[in-house]
């Protein structure tokens, strides 16, 4: 007989690992890391296939908290988004004083 994994136990939430952020149970990987690869047209098996580390199960697992909690990873997403132009600007402006 094959062991049973309760679905919910596929993702968790540790304050101490990036932020409390939603993320894969015993990964450092978060819903969000997962939804913007997919969003990128990269599907459940690519992730899979792309981050050996992670199960299929993981990822839909992953996906499905995207789904079901779309604003709060969208939310995620656009905060990444916001940190990423905030330090390529950063760098652009060191760049252009030298």
């Amino acid at each position: 007989m094959a062991s049973v994994t309760e679905i919910g136990t596929l993702i968790d939430r540790d304050p101490k690992i990036r932020s409390g952020r939603p993320k894969i149970a015993g990964t450092g990987l978060t819903v969000s890391r997962i939804a913007g690869w997919y969003k990128t047209g990269m599907t459940p098996e690519d992730i899979a296939l792309e981050y050996p580390h992670l199960t299929l199960a993981q990822v839909h697992a992953a996906l499905a908290y995207y789904h079901v909690n779309r604003d709060e990873i969208e939310a995620d997403l656009a905060q990444e988004d916001s940190a990423f132009i905030e330090l390529e600007h950063q760098f652009e402006t060191k760049a252009t004083r030298r």
